[in-house]
């Protein structure tokens, strides 16, 4: 036998040959390991997240989900959790547990492998520098690098890295991120019956985690509170309750506090092009915008609402599906509906199962404010239905009546009578709810819109909505949607015409045109809508009236190729406007983005502003790392004096000059003068005439084409209506002093037109068949929107500039006038183009002062 004293020899021997071993080991794997120094600064790969102005997070960008924590954010309940289950020895060991491995090498040997080797700090060192790869090799580099972490970090700052770093399922990426995507919840939020579901995930995120699994992330749970029992970090109690608790994990995505995703879009696109898409999407930016939270609310309830009351003039195309198509009711199956207050009958039929309605409503695509619905039971004047989760609810006839039968984009059915005239047992339908709790037949429109607000001081866009859904469509009609822009054309056609010597009193000719055109063969007759005309007619009313054969013989005056030149002012592209004299009916194609900007030109008095989106960029350290520096709409521009109080902030903008411990933000920019202060203010006039009116002409008896934003009651406000030929597009485009929007509505498919629509009250009488035209169609969005926006701001005439006079002229021919009775008016001129003459006799006899609401339909066409 051998004596002790030899197998202690022999042990040692053994010892000293592992030790070198490892130690050649290590010599010849050294240059091959990673410098683990990095671990020191960790810059962790968190997501993108876009902000409004007011810092509502919008949206989030990024495949990896990470809420990144500080050893002082964890709980120590996971710290527990997680000890007990993946490290129960990590506070003593060197980076290697010997008890441990001993355990896994013993397991490999007697075929029983339970795992157990891999400590908390081998983990970090594999999850950081290695692959998953299952070799002698990798793990040898494991331990090797385990030993230099245990070095270099205190075991918090280990422990943190692994809380931080551990992929935990469906993208999420260490354990604060866990706690948002399973359970909707800040970290510290969580009980421990739900921190003991997050402990158990490393071991293989995809079986344990409670939304695929809930089964086995029960079991798994179990497992650990077992262990943490054990290890004493909880009582009986508390194991009991946490075992027994539900499993109440489910899917959350960020925690979104405002619906705006074309402006996300829009800043994620402006990411990417400015730091390459994996920068953009890992580096933790905090993207603020310009948008505002309330104005981009009201955006979005504008268009969305627009829309929805544009679809049903035109009546209803009938149910998604109906569960029930071989049925019909008959009259004698009649019964009480249980849940209308006043008695009415319905026709029953095979009962719908449970099953079918729910199965049925999961089918159904639905966007925004609508959903879906299945209809239960059918009254005389009201229909019972049942929507998600069994919920049981009436729509009643105010909520019905508007449902003419949909025939085309011009004809409508009669107005129904009764319920069983719209819907049947077992159609599935999409509601909307009313403010007043109510529910509303509705359907998904077919047409399209768009709205974008900017400011005009600087061309900080305020507000954009790109379409009904972006679920439905991501196509941005703000930015990417060139359409003809109809009568919105004019004010910059107007502009040019005074910039070449008419003025707002000059007097043209509004009769009917008629010319031939070489290109096509044919003669070219524009006409006025409606094609009324009324002989001589002073610029500022035609403009406000929109005639579309004085903007014609206006362009005809300018000159094409100057015309076009000056509208490039405007930041329109000279090579995509039209090279014939439709330009001045709106044959261009321009974006909603593109007529606001040119807009905004008027009502900043001249100046070419760029638009813009992001306001600031933040690195996770809250650091600014770009602020916007925009051109600003004055002349000259006084010295931006405020500071920035974080010394360490570098802002990419130039230049910039270091005072101190302060950041001096350089002499703001002057954006381009494009046209005169005086253009400016007099195109503004005649726009702000196109809503409220500067006189009344016995000609026509018409009122402005915008007049329906009287409703606003504010008179420093400015706008003009627009409708392209065969009314497919509608515009609506009208600014304050501090904000300009446009609106439009349109269909994407560019073959189709918005055709004629009927008006019901809630009682199904008096429809009014009616073309659809800027005014009724785009307009109703912008009155929605500024009514809200306007709420914040103060009244602010338009600013009178140097050099505008304001004298006395005579309605019917523009010239100066002694009278002071109807015959007359006061008008504004620039210095030196006021008229001389003065008119040789009475006109009063001729004008005429009308009642409110004698007014003209706008549905210009080119």
């Amino acid at each position: 036998m051998l004596s002790v004293k030899k197998i202690f020899k022999f042990a040692l021997a053994v010892l000293f040959l592992v030790i070198f071993c490892t130690f050649v080991l290590y010599l010849n794997l050294r240059n091959e390991l990673p410098n683990i120094e990095s671990l020191q600064d960790v810059q962790w790969q968190t997501p993108m997240q876009i902000y409004s102005s007011d810092g509502l997070l919008i949206s989030q960008f990024g495949e990896k989900k990470r809420v990144p924590l500080t050893f002082d954010e964890i709980p120590q309940q996971l710290i527990e959790a997680l000890l007990a289950t993946e490290d129960d020895r990590f506070y003593f060991h060197f980076g290697v547990d010997p008890i441990g491995m001993a355990r896994a090498v013993l397991g490999q040997l007697t075929g029983n492998n339970r795992g157990g080797a891999s400590t908390i700090t081998m983990q970090v060192a594999r999850n950081f520098f290695l692959t998953r790869e299952q070799t002698y090799i990798r793990k040898i580099r494991e331990i090797f690098l385990s030993f230099h972490i245990e070095s270099l970090l205190t075991k918090d700052e280990i422990l943190a890295l692994y809380i931080n770093k551990i992929s935990l399922g469906h993208r999420a990426f260490g354990f604060g991120a866990a706690a948002q995507v399973y359970y909707g919840k800040n970290i510290k939020e969580l009980n421990l019956a739900q921190i003991a579901v997050l402990a158990g995930l490393p071991k293989a995120p995809s079986t344990y985690n409670p939304i695929s699994r809930p089964d086995r992330a029960k079991i798994r749970r179990t497992t650990v509170l077992q262990r943490m029992l054990i290890s004493g970090y909880i009582n009986e109690q508390a194991y009991q309750s946490a075992k027994n608790a539900a499993i109440t994990g489910k899917r959350h995505g960020a925690k979104i506090a405002l619906n705006a995703p074309y402006v996300a879009e829009m800043a994620h696109q402006e990411m990417i092009d400015k730091y390459g898409k994996e920068k953009a999407y890992t580096g933790g930016y905090k993207v603020f915008t310009t948008v505002s939270s309330k104005l981009q609310s009201a955006a979005y309830n504008a268009v969305t609402n627009n829309l929805l009351r544009y679809d049903q003039r035109h009546g209803y195309r009938g149910a998604e599906l109906n569960l029930r198509p071989e049925q019909s009711p008959t009259d004698d199956k009649l019964a009480s509906n249980s849940m209308n207050s006043a008695k009415s009958t319905a026709t029953e039929i095979l009962p719908l199962t449970a099953a079918e309605i729910t199965n049925a409503l999961a089918s159904v695509r639905y966007y925004q404010m609508l959903e879906p619905a299945v209809v239960t039971q059918v009254g005389e004047r009201s229909v019972n239905i049942t929507l998600r989760e069994n919920k049981q609810a009436l729509i009643p006839w105010s909520g019905l009546a508007w449902a003419r039968a949909y025939i085309n984009d011009r004809k409508q059915g009669p107005a129904p009578k009764i319920a069983d005239e719209i819907l049947k047992i077992g159609d599935v339908i999409l509601v909307s709810q009313e403010h007043n709790s109510d529910y509303r037949l509705s359907q998904l429109p077919l047409a399209s819109a768009a709205m974008v607000s900017v400011s005009p001081d600087n061309g900080a866009i305020k507000a954009a909505v790109g379409g009904f859904s972006f679920k439905q469509s991501q196509f941005n009609r703000v930015t990417q949607a060139k359409r003809q822009v109809g009568s919105n054309i004019k004010p910059f056609i107007y502009s040019a015409a005074l910039d070449s010597g008419f003025t707002l009193a000059s007097l043209v000719n509004d009769a009917p045109i008629n010319q031939w055109d070489r290109s096509s063969g044919q003669v070219w007759r524009p006409k006025n809508s409606p094609p009324t005309y009324v002989g001589p007619i002073r610029v500022r009313l035609a403009l406000a009236q929109s005639k579309n054969v004085i903007a014609v013989r206006l362009l005809k005056s300018i000159g094409l190729d100057k015309a076009i030149n000056y509208l490039s002012n405007f930041g329109f592209a000279p090579d995509e406007l039209p090279r014939n004299e439709s330009l001045a009916l709106g044959s261009a194609s321009l974006t909603p983005l593109e007529v606001v900007t040119g807009f905004a030109t008027f009502a900043n008095g001249g100046f070419l502003v760029d638009p813009y989106l992001i306001e600031r960029i933040e690195n996770p350290e809250g650091d600014i790392i770009y602020q916007a520096n925009p051109s600003l709409a004055c002349d000259p521009c006084e010295l931006n004096t405020s500071t920035l109080e974080d010394s360490d902030t570098h802002l990419e903008r130039e230049p910039l000059h270091q005072l101190d411990d302060a950041v001096v933000l350089p002499q703001i920019i002057s954006a381009p003068r494009v046209i005169t202060a005086q253009n400016a203010f007099l195109i503004t006039q005649a726009l702000n005439s196109a809503i409220w009116g500067a006189d009344w002409s016995a000609e026509n008896g018409w009122q402005g084409t915008g007049w329906r934003a009287r409703s606003l009651k504010r008179r420093d406000i400015a706008g003009k209506t627009g409708t392209t030929n065969e009314a497919k597009d509608a515009w609506f485009s009208g600014f304050s002093r501090r904000l300009v929007t446009t609106s439009w509505i349109g269909f994407d498919d560019p073959s189709r037109n918005l055709g004629q629509s009927v008006y019901n009250n809630n009682l199904g009488k008096n429809q009014i068949t009616g073309k659809e035209f800027g005014a009724k169609s785009a307009q109703p969005a912008w009155i929605d929107f500024m009514k809200v926006a306007l709420a914040d701001l103060a009244v602010e005439p338009f600013e009178t500039p140097a050099d505008i006079l304001s004298v006395r002229i005579d309605k019917t021919t523009g010239k100066l006038s002694t009278n002071i009775n109807k015959s007359s008016l006061f008008e504004y001129f620039q210095m030196n183009t006021a008229p001389t003459e003065y008119v040789s006799q009475d006109n009063s006899i001729d004008i005429f002062q009308s009642e409110d609401g004698v007014t003209a339909e706008d549905d210009e066409l080119f």
